[in-house]
């Protein structure tokens, strides 16, 4: 597949997902995008990452938008809704396919967790392959009696296919850039399109970030270890590789991170509260107004 790199700009963007309310850690990441892509005298773009319809909800779109503007984040639109663009996922899940670098897999979450092999980076069961020896018979006559399954990346052959040294440029939150090579067999066999989803985030991410011409990535420490599979989609699809900075994260006063399912302070409560738009971006270390009285524990 091609992507649409503009290289005469720097491109920076910030991606939510409308399942939940923003709080402080979703503030920090998207300042941190608004202070790159100034530095860098960038273009700065909204992306929603709604693929998950199940949990996702136009009222959060709203409130994310909402939330944004109240604190003085400015991004060029429209954004671009994931639900919208099925056809650019689909197209890059067929040409992985075509390679053979795709399986069908037709096991549970209960299953794989009872065969797993160890835990992936994000501490979840690591698949076993089990679905990799199905035939192509079975796989087809499994499908046709309306079998649910998802599509697995082949790590082996894609390992295979991929550069032998797959590095990317890491920045953290300064300003020389290091040399950090991928290690995506440490995810094992992973999903690329879902039982219920047409495709995983890894490939959304992926796909999204080359079509969009986005230069630097710009998110959480928490995905570091994910990029190692996104340097290894982006060398099999044939995208190039943005610059990243993986920031550290907002934490709670318990030293955890700020999560919707851990129903984290939101920034709607926060403004309910009267906390100012000045207040957070100072205490999250971007701005001198020290007035609201928040505190935030950060890593």
């Amino acid at each position: 597949m091609r992507s649409n790199v503009l290289a005469a700009s720097p491109v920076l963007r910030f991606a939510p997902s409308p399942n939940g309310p923003l709080h402080l850690g979703h503030a920090y990441s998207a300042l941190c995008n608004e202070r790159v892509a100034a530095d860098l005298n960038g273009r700065l773009l909204l992306r929603i990452e709604d693929l998950d319809r199940t949990r996702c909800k136009p009222r959060y779109e709203a409130a994310i938008e909402d939330d944004l503007a109240w604190l003085g984040l400015r991004f060029e639109t429209p954004p671009r809704r994931q639900s919208d663009h099925a056809a650019d996922y689909i197209a890059a899940l067929d040409g992985l396919a075509a390679r053979g670098l795709l399986y069908p897999c037709f096991c549970s979450r209960a299953e794989v967790a009872r065969t797993a092999k160890g835990r992936d980076p994000d501490g979840a069961p690591l698949y076993s392959g089990a679905c990799r020896t199905v035939s192509a018979s079975e796989a087809a006559a499994r499908i046709a009696g309306g079998e649910k399954r998802a599509s697995r990346l082949d790590m082996a052959r894609a390992i295979e296919r991929a550069p032998s040294r797959l590095v990317w440029s890491e920045f953290g939150e300064g300003s020389t850039s290091v040399e950090q090579a991928a290690e995506p067999e440490r995810w094992g066999d992973v999903i690329l399109s879902g039982r219920d989803l047409v495709a995983s985030y890894h490939l959304a991410v992926t796909v999204d970030d080359a079509l969009q011409g986005v230069t630097d990535v710009v998110r959480g420490r928490d995905l570091l270890a994910a990029t190692s599979v996104h340097r290894q989609l982006q060398a099999l699809l044939g995208l190039p590789s943005p610059r990243y900075r993986h920031h550290r994260l907002v934490l709670g006063p318990d030293g955890a991170k700020l999560s919707k399912r851990r129903q984290s302070p939101s920034l709607t409560k926060l403004r309910a509260c009267g906390v100012s738009p000045a207040a957070i971006r100072a205490a999250l270390g971007f701005g001198c107004d020290d007035s609201g009285g928040l505190a935030v524990a950060l890593s």
